[in-house]
């Protein structure tokens, strides 16, 4: 099951990637332009978006963590699932030539693609490896700080993830992230569907659950710091998107998903 489940996401992800960068994000963003506006919807700073390779704004991800990261010269950064790379641009800006900025994950053409844009920007504080976040290609005690943006829900073994991000952050380390949690249990048709998995709906756990497993993974004062509920972060056409992914839900039974999708982000702590 784990592994059908990586596949279904990385494959959903692997065609994205491969979309021009005119073309937008394959999730109906539209052109570039509406990309950009969808990342601004989600908490990223025009300008900030203007400092960056294009080809790393993919209108993906449901917050901004490098928002609430307080990120200083000279730390290094590791994302979690860094996609075309937009996180990881955007914190090595913040932590300086004297920082570094190692971007995470499993979908090769993502990776490719980010390694292009950083290629062509000439950013050699960041690089790209190939790896899942369950099992991270970095040493103990790497990281000064963890980000991470609407990727983790996309995880079967979530507990796993905090456990090799405890495993990756230095004592004193700080865990960032923005990531989609419930605030009730989904019908068991929407749990089941890989298309809502790999949509960051049928992966995410109950927000109890999700600072439960922080904790379980040694982190201290775990918090969701804040949300935003399905009527501020999705469009409208929400529910008729769950409904063509879940052929069989009623536009009832989709209304009750979209309520339940919450965007939060979250903060966590390595003891010193």
């Amino acid at each position: 099951m784990d592994n059908d489940i990586r596949s279904e996401v990385s494959k959903r992800y692997a065609q994205t990637a491969k979309l021009p960068v005119s073309s937008g994000c394959g999730c109906g963003c539209g052109p570039q332009g509406a990309v950009s506006v969808a990342s601004e919807q989600l908490g990223y700073d025009r300008e900030e978006l203007s400092s960056i390779p294009r080809e790393a704004d993919m209108g993906l991800g449901c917050g901004n963590p490098t928002a609430i990261a307080d990120l200083r010269p000279g730390e290094t950064v590791l994302d979690l699932g860094s996609g075309g790379g937009i996180d990881c641009f955007l914190a090595a800006g913040k932590v300086g030539p004297t920082g570094k900025v190692i971007g995470v994950d499993m979908t090769r053409e993502m990776i490719d693609r980010a390694r292009k844009a950083a290629g062509k920007s000439q950013r050699a504080n960041v690089e790209f490896r190939l790896g899942e976040i369950e099992n991270l290609p970095v040493q103990d005690g790497e990281a000064d700080v963890i980000i991470s943006n609407c990727v983790i829900n996309l995880s079967p073994d979530k507990g796993r993830v905090f456990r090799e991000a405890f495993r990756a952050l230095k004592p004193g380390g700080r865990l960032m992230v923005s990531d989609i949690v419930l605030s009730g249990e989904l019908p068991e048709k929407a749990r089941s569907s890989m298309a809502l998995w790999a949509s960051c709906v049928s992966g995410a756990i109950l927000e109890k659950d999700y600072l439960g497993l922080l904790r379980e993974a040694g982190f201290e004062n775990a918090r969701i710091v804040s949300r935003k509920g399905a009527a501020e972060l999705i469009d409208p056409e929400q529910t008729a998107a769950l409904r063509s992914q879940v052929p069989d839900l009623s536009a009832k039974e989709a209304e009750r998903i979209a309520g339940l999708i919450q965007s939060v982000s979250v903060k966590a702590f390595k003891r010193q």
